[in-house]
């Protein structure tokens, strides 16, 4: 096994036993990097010769029992949203070119404190506006979507050329890249994560978390990150917490909410198929599975756009006015649809999430976590607009990537996605799992009783063509 191959966890313990030098695993990621970012682009830049003397730096104070934190060491990407001083923050777009960040954001300082080690800037969709990351390949299959809008992320961490990476998640910007790439993929619950220092797209939607190749690893990176911040108006004064889930997979007394309605309805089959069969194996493992119902389900989609689009226009404003034609169209056009909301229509859909998340609260007081899917369909091909269902209706791509991954951005409860298996062409599919606000632990811990009992290994990076399941 390369180095770049190792998980998070494992990387830890191998750097603090001397086993493996910073230096080592920097440099084997680094490596990977540039054999597979001519067919991926994941990076919008590499600081390689900075991470390399913090690697050197890092080294040195191992040699001398001094470690920083549980990632001491360890390479990262950091969705180009995401301040580091003197470094670029473009948002991958043009209107951002020759911006370079005065000070870190709150989580790369966190990171940087818990020994992290940063490689580069991952691309998003334009300002994180959009589904797909046109500009980055698929891991799996590069004539595919990464997903989005934290694609650079998620594939950087699939195909070995990071081992964790940061993502936003306003509407599933982490889990839905996450998933389409078979990584795991952590919204966390709104506001126990500092968005300081971090390209808004929707202030009252925006999240930033992991990405990572294992539910241990992105319970580690959030260890981390947790914790108040005073200059985020939404920062939640939560208890510092270890997320890191404990041994074993014994899952008896938890119940487990299977929806009867809208997270499985227009779905591929092979997504239900391997699903419910996931689903099942949490049964196994000693959960009691319930039926529930999603409540306010009609209202899901015009409810998170109602929040989405004026408020992405309302932080674009000046330079919409000013810089219009260095926007992407796609983007271009969303921001100028918002300027037409009412004050009325932004009002109805704060009422809306008001009640959702009411709603959610009553469903959630019954089960421990919602298990389902995490996004209708695997990769589309590269340029696909619209999905056809088996009943004959269609539906656009960004409609259908963001359908199901929607109302835990509205209610703001935690998200987890996990890979459980692969379609006939190879292309990762993945289980969301909710749970009630500040419930991450819960989450973690079923995530890795599945990830640990679950047949298949997980599966090493991948960077060219479609991978082996």
């Amino acid at each position: 096994m390369q180095p770049y191959e190792l998980t998070v966890a494992a990387a830890a313990d191998e750097i603090r036993a001397r086993r493996l030098s910073p230096v080592e695993l920097v440099g084997s990621v680094l490596d990977r990097i540039e054999q597979v970012e001519p067919q991926l682009n994941a990076y919008v830049s590499v600081l390689a010769e900075q991470a390399r003397g913090a690697a050197r730096e890092a080294e040195h104070e191992a040699a001398h029992g001094r470690f920083r934190g549980a990632l001491h060491g360890i390479p990262m990407g950091l969705k180009d949203l995401i301040d580091v001083a003197g470094t670029a923050t473009t948002a991958s777009s043009r209107v951002r070119e020759g911006h370079r960040a005065q000070a870190d954001s709150t989580v790369a300082a966190r990171l940087t404190a818990a020994g992290a080690i940063l490689l580069g800037k991952t691309h998003t969709h334009e300002f994180a506006y959009g589904l797909t990351t046109p500009q980055t390949r698929n891991a799996r299959d590069h004539g595919r979507v990464a997903g989005g809008s934290s694609g650079g992320s998620a594939v950087a961490v699939a195909s070995g050329a990071a081992a964790f990476a940061l993502g936003t998640d306003t509407g599933g910007s982490i889990r839905v890249p996450a998933a389409l790439n078979g990584v795991v993929g952590l919204k966390p619950t709104y506001g126990l994560v500092p968005r300081h220092g971090v390209t808004s797209l929707s202030w009252s939607l925006d999240h930033v978390g992991p990405i990572t190749r294992t539910v241990e690893d992105a319970a580690v990176v959030l260890t981390a990150l947790a914790g108040h911040d005073p200059r985020d108006p939404a920062s939640l004064a939560a208890a510092a917490v270890d997320h890191r889930p404990g041994p074993g997979t014994d899952l008896t007394g938890l119940r487990v909410g299977v929806p009867r309605d809208y997270y499985f309805d227009h779905l591929d089959p092979e997504v239900e198929t391997a699903v419910r069969r996931a689903v099942g194996h949490l049964a196994d493992l000693g959960a009691e599975l319930v039926d529930v119902g999603i409540p306010m389900a009609r209202y899901i989609r015009a409810t998170l756009w109602g929040l989405v689009a004026p408020e992405a226009s309302a932080y674009h404003e000046r330079t919409l006015r000013t810089v219009p034609e260095l926007y992407q169209a796609d983007v271009r056009v969303l921001l100028e649809a918002g300027e037409l909301m009412t004050a009325g229509d932004y009002l109805r859909a704060q009422r809306s999430r008001t009640l959702m998340r009411e709603e959610w609260a009553r469903v959630l007081a019954g089960v421990d976590v919602i298990a389902a899917p995490t996004v209708p369909t695997t990769a589309v091909r590269a340029g696909q607009t619209t999905l056809t269902w088996s009943d004959g209706t269609s539906e656009g791509v960004a409609d259908a990537l963001v359908r199901l991954s929607a109302p835990a951005n509205i209610t703001g409860v935690p998200a987890l996605t996990v890979p459980v298996g692969h379609d006939a062409a190879g292309l990762p599919i993945g289980m969301q799992l909710l749970g009630r606000p500040l419930g991450e632990r819960l989450l973690l811990r079923v995530g890795h009783a599945y990830e640990q009992s679950r047949p298949a290994p997980v599966p090493a990076p991948v960077g060219t063509g479609v991978g082996a399941p």
